[in-house]
């Protein structure tokens, strides 16, 4: 069995004790060491398996407290997952832009620090994209918990939770996202040299801009996508009439 295998095979276990509701929604996993002696592993592949649950929205590693169980989407929540991922990067504009200026206003040098140690791990060529992903995903929900505003960050957490669920949405950002995390750290970096600043204004301003360029590079794609479709299909019926008039 190799590395990677066995740490999808106990990321899946540690999800069966999830679901039965042995660690139920809000309560603390055990520590690395207590979860590596239980399973039967070292702690680099429970921590490798914490970090492909938290990239499904299972868990939310929060540095210097713990892992925590997330709530897991209910029927409303399910509803939502026909959403585009057109729509749903509109909205983390809007959403998302107003959780960083609310950040803005009372980060602490902790938090800064944190969010710093983020972009590092999204940019490190070689921590592969389940890892790159995993630490986007906690940027992100951290600057929702700064801003101190619960429905914000639960907000925040549903819309991350949409984007690894619902499979319109996700391969559309798998598109655009992965082996291009240079660019989107540049646009995190950014986002926090405003935080630094303590300037809301700035920080809703970097973190638009964030969104305005993943929804420019979502228009790029698709479209080249659309135009590939045309010419294969426009050479399929070239080659079809040229048959038929040479018959």
């Amino acid at each position: 069995m190799t590395e990677t295998r066995l740490y999808q095979t106990i990321a899946a276990r540690i999800q069966g004790m999830i679901e039965s509701g042995e660690y139920p929604p809000g309560s603390r996993l055990p520590g690395e060491r207590d979860l590596a002696e239980r399973l039967g592993v070292s702690r680099v592949t429970i921590r490798e398996a914490e970090i492909a649950l938290e990239a499904q929205g299972w868990i939310s590693i929060r540095t210097g407290s713990g892992v925590y169980v997330l709530n897991r989407p209910g029927e409303d929540d399910r509803a939502l997952r026909t959403v585009s991922a057109f729509d749903l990067t509109a909205a983390r504009s809007v959403i998302e832009g107003e959780a960083a200026a609310l950040a803005a206003a009372h980060i602490t040098d902790e938090d800064l620090a944190e969010l710093e140690e983020l972009i590092v791990a999204m940019s490190d060529p070689y921590a592969g994209d389940d890892a790159s992903l995993a630490a986007d995903r906690r940027f992100h929900l951290t600057i929702a918990r700064i801003s101190g505003n619960p429905l914000i960050e639960h907000m925040v957490e549903l819309i991350w939770r949409i984007r690894g669920e619902a499979p319109q949405v996700k391969d559309v950002y798998a598109k655009v996202c992965q082996h291009d995390w240079s660019d989107r750290s540049d646009e995190h970096s950014a986002v926090l040299r405003a935080l630094r600043r303590r300037d809301p204004a700035a920080a809703r301003q970097a973190m638009r801009d964030h969104f305005r360029h993943l929804f420019e590079a979502m228009l790029e794609k698709t479209e080249a996508e659309a135009l590939a479709e045309v010419r294969r299909r426009t050479e399929a019926n070239r080659e079809r009439f040229l048959l038929t008039t040479r018959a």
